[in-house]
């Protein structure tokens, strides 16, 4: 009987555990012993680090030939839920309909999803680049300021969260506006954090560098302070200053997929399954949790693999080649991914790009933002549906980085 490996998600971890799962059922020679299926709602990878960017076209690649290349089959649809006693998933078809699912091995690779306190009015009224939906109906509000008559309201942009997106995303702001509303107008782009100053989380080596690209690409800063309330109007701080402002832009936080909650196990305060090193949930046999799914140390000093797409790739892998594995005996191999850089965007400033758990910067301003645009359209971007070259770089412990 052919043995199931399904796989939740087409995101970065989804996908690479595909290829890497299916890079080992060759390995084995076992294609015609065991069938590798990919569960989403449709055969796309949403390249999610660039939805700050003002223009959207390719943030969806299709990647059916890919998959059909290396011999993994793709489900339109959404796992709802998770037996593990009984190793089935309940699926709803993209038409609606209903299939319960048997699985040998299943790779929850769902990703994560905006956090979304109970703030007044932010859900009604704030806008967010989480996903690719919801970037373009940012992306339609703002081209649509230009039918709004001059006010500081529409020249306005607040940005809620200092994060990594959040500082991105206020970056670029500035001269999305200009483009939209005349060189002109009056912008203004604040960016709001709870943080003691803006960038702060980033280390004492990146903090200064940030601070002179807020600065020189005019971006305001709140700092030590949250989003109270959200009216179509602005926002409230808690500190009690109003911000006129027709567009709000909410980038505070991630959670793990709430399918996560439904595996048995440990799991942190983002929701994420606590893996053992080969990526597996300890507290049930034959799932592995990968991505943003899943709480995995990253080294011999104790880190844990952060939500990020660099990560996602590494931890796809390792994912999608141990369920493999176990079916088709072949050795697992430990999740491992020691070396950490990042690479921040700062919008006309450059980019900023630090090594190391520390933050060593390394590059800024032009040769950072080279170094950017590379990651951002060739190195997240899914291969050519080419079999054996996709194969020779989906083994567990291939790692991309500069």
């Amino acid at each position: 009987m052919t043995k199931q490996i399904i796989i939740a998600g087409s995101g970065f971890a989804g996908l690479w555990a595909a290829l890497s799962a299916a890079r080992a059922v060759s390995l084995a020679g076992k294609g015609d012993e065991v069938a590798i299926t990919i569960i989403s709602p449709t055969p796309n990878l949403v390249i999610r680090p660039r939805l700050y960017e003002a223009v959207l076209e390719n943030m969806a690649p299709d990647i059916s030939a890919l998959l059909t290349a290396v011999g993994v089959t793709h489900l339109a649809g959404l796992v709802e839920s998770i037996d593990a006693d009984a190793k089935q998933l309940g699926v709803t078809l993209a038409d609606g309909g209903q299939r319960t699912l048997s699985y040998d091995r299943f790779v929850l690779a769902t990703g994560s999803r905006l956090f979304s306190p109970d703030i007044p009015g932010l859900k009604q009224h704030a806008f967010n680049v989480d996903t690719l939906d919801g970037a373009q109906v940012l992306n339609t509000h703002l081209k649509a300021l230009a039918t709004r008559p001059d006010s500081p309201a529409r020249n306005t942009v607040v940005v809620a969260g200092g994060g990594f997106t959040g500082l991105e995303t206020a970056t670029e702001m500035p001269s999305r506006l200009r483009a939209i509303l005349g060189d002109q107008a009056n912008v203004r782009t604040i960016i709001v954090d709870t943080a003691r100053e803006i960038g702060s989380e980033f280390g004492v080596g990146p903090l200064p560098v940030i601070r002179e690209a807020l600065d020189e690409v005019g971006v305001e800063t709140r700092a030590g302070l949250r989003v109270t309330a959200v009216r179509p109007d602005g926002v409230t701080l808690s500190n009690g200053e109003h911000i006129l402002a027709h567009t709000v832009i909410w980038t505070a936080g991630m959670r793990a997929h709430p399918l996560a909650a439904q595996v048995p196990g440990e799991h942190d305060n983002l929701g994420r399954v606590v893996g053992d090193p080969f990526l597996r949930a300890p507290g049930t046999d034959g799932i592995f949790v990968t991505g943003d799914t899943v709480k995995a140390v990253t080294d011999d000093i104790g880190n844990f693999a952060p939500m990020t797409c660099q990560h996602g790739l590494s931890l796809g892998r390792v994912a999608g080649h141990n369920a493999a594995a176990e079916l088709v005996g072949l050795p697992i191999h430990p999740y491992s991914h020691p070396k950490y850089v990042t690479c921040l965007d700062l919008g006309p400033w450059g980019a900023l790009y630090t090594e190391g758990w520390d933050r060593q910067v390394r590059y800024t301003r032009e040769e950072g933002k080279k170094i950017k645009q590379e990651i951002n359209t060739i190195w997240i971007y899914p291969p050519a549906p080419d079999r054996d070259a996709v194969f020779a770089v989906a083994n567990p412990d291939y790692v991309i980085v500069p």
